[in-house]
């Protein structure tokens, strides 16, 4: 039986980002966002509903959704401070307008809008995949997608690149980090005294859980090579995790992880209807990049240590590698 702390979602890395806690913070998706947001320590959230309410004339797109008369002036409503990005929206043109709306008034979206602000307020984007696989024959979209309409309307309108203050969620080092930290809070209550060495990320997506995987493992070994080394310049993953205020999971996590291994299984997005292929170089050549703007793509990146059928052959696979 799984216990409520193994498992992470894509957004539970934001607890650690106690410095927005007690600020004002707009949070868009589906479903208890509100109560997501207050569980992972957020004080002060307002939801996509509450502004439109606030601010009736903002959500124009939906003619029906248009207020008949000319509503009351807004008062009393709090400044937004941040915006929180759990997921994709229902009513992706509200969402779109709204979040748009917030950063290119700094926070108030009934004030009239004078000089753009750059940078923009802080944005934390939860769950970059582009595509996830459903009961459909092909891949739906996924909040990726609705990351690159809200990227590319804002650069449409500013001139400017949309700037993340964090990308959570595979393939963010940020949430692999987090990954270990449980893991090793897990082995602590069991009582094991023995060091974790390895770990064994499995997933159907190579542009999201393989990527996020063979990322983390390189950061790693950069980690291992600059304790050995020190002074050595730091790769650019390592460099980025190193530079976030995250001073509890750094605390908690000595460094003695030496490996992410990526075990990529054909029940999901990626499927091969031959025999399992050994390697994945032809679909890291031929496939178009589906990860996010910010992450470069390096083929390798999406080759797989292991290709399995499916989860259960995963575990297999990692018993018998740790000979258990």
């Amino acid at each position: 039986q799984v216990s409520p702390e193994q498992v992470i979602l894509s957004h539970s890395p934001l607890r650690l980002f106690r410095q927005f806690h007690q600020k004002c913070m707009l949070v868009a998706g589906q479903g208890p966002v509100e109560e997501n947001a207050h569980n992972l320590g957020f004080k002060h959230v307002v939801t996509i509903e509450a502004l439109r309410k606030a601010y009736p004339l903002l959500d124009m797109v939906d003619q029906s959704r248009r207020p008949k008369e000319l509503p009351p002036p807004t008062t009393g409503f709090p400044t937004i401070e941040g915006v929180i990005l759990f997921g994709e929206p229902v009513r992706w043109e509200t969402s779109l307008q709204l979040i748009i709306d917030v950063l290119l008034s700094n926070g108030n979206p009934g004030a009239e809008l004078q000089d753009i602000p750059y940078p923009h307020l802080p944005v934390l984007a939860c769950n970059m995949d582009l595509l996830w696989m459903a009961e459909a024959k092909m891949p739906r979209f996924g909040h990726g997608t609705y990351l690159l309409c809200l990227e590319n309307i804002y650069k449409k309108v500013t001139g400017r690149e949309l700037k993340y203050e964090a990308l959570i969620g595979k393939p963010s080092t940020v949430t692999y980090r987090y990954a270990e930290y449980l893991i090793k809070q897990q082995a602590e209550k069991q009582g094991w005294k023995s060091p974790i060495r390895r770990l064994y990320a499995v997933g159907d997506n190579p542009m999201s859980d393989i990527y996020g995987a063979n990322l983390y493992n390189n950061y790693l070994k950069s980690a291992h090579q600059n304790q050995v080394q020190a002074g050595v310049k730091r790769s650019p993953q390592a460099a980025s995790l190193q530079s976030e205020d995250h001073l509890e999971l750094r605390k908690d996590c000595s460094n003695s992880v030496e490996s992410c291994e990526s075990i990529l299984v054909c029940t999901g997005v990626y499927r091969h209807n031959a025999d399992v292929p050994s390697k994945t170089e032809e679909y890291a050549t031929e496939a178009v990049f589906h990860g996010h703007r910010d992450f470069c793509f390096d083929p390798s990146l999406v080759e797989a240590s292991y290709i399995v059928q499916d989860v259960n052959d995963a575990v297999q696979l990692a018993f018998t590698k740790e000979n258990w």
